[in-house]
């Protein structure tokens, strides 16, 4: 990893580092580095990783623990890659990643993973259920969304149940994504979101509903 940290380094940019750190709200620290860059950058790096039999855990958490933005996101491109190798036992880890410097753009990087893995473990509709009653809004944020693009796959039952769970929320993010993944099931199913909406309709937040009907109206 010293290599990945001193092409990083060397590749810094203060005035894009200023630009993304005020785009996220002076959260976190970034290079300025820039996504094509950063995955041209990175890219020799993780296919070294992906050589590996098993997911390389170690440098997920090793990146995860750096203070510059950017490693969370080759992170993040790194387990998109090897996606395939993910388990039911590794969603403790998921979840500590999903725990551990939390914003929309790294919680948001690892639903699709999470998705996929839904489709090849039954497992995992019990799980998701009982993110979505987490008392962390971030866990239940990556239950509500993780069918998102799963299209004619998503179990609208389960869909239903992780929404109910969360209805009447105060928290912005929760509703953004009430609303996403209803919106985004709406170019499969209109008709199923439609009557979602009427059933829970004085129970949903306006932005949820907003969103919900972007494809609807």
């Amino acid at each position: 990893m010293d290599k990945l940290i001193k092409t990083l380094e060397e590749n810094a940019n203060e005035e894009n580092s200023r630009q993304m750190k005020a785009y996220m709200r002076n959260q976190f620290d970034f290079y300025g580095i820039k996504t094509p860059l950063r995955r041209s950058l990175s890219k020799p790096y993780l296919l070294e990783l992906k050589k590996k039999e098993e997911i390389d855990w170690d440098f997920i958490y090793r990146a995860w623990a750096r203070d510059q933005r950017e490693y969370v996101y080759i992170a993040l491109d790194y387990l998109k890659s090897v996606e395939k190798k993910l388990v039911y036992e590794d969603m403790e880890k998921i979840k500590y990643l999903v725990e551990t410097k939390s914003w929309w753009d790294s919680v948001d990087g690892l639903h699709r993973s999470v998705g996929k893995l839904s489709l090849r473990d039954d497992r995992m509709e019990d799980l998701m259920v009982s993110w979505s009653l987490d008392e962390n809004f971030w866990v239940r944020r990556l239950a509500i969304d993780h069918q998102l693009h799963l299209k004619d796959k998503t179990r609208p039952d389960l869909l239903e149940e992780i929404i109910v769970n969360n209805l009447n929320s105060e928290e912005f993010f929760i509703n953004k994504a009430i609303g996403w993944s209803l919106r985004d099931y709406s170019k499969t199913k209109p008709s199923w979101v439609r009557n979602f909406l009427d059933k829970y309709e004085k129970d949903l937040d306006r932005l949820s509903i907003r969103e919900a009907k972007k494809y609807l109206d």
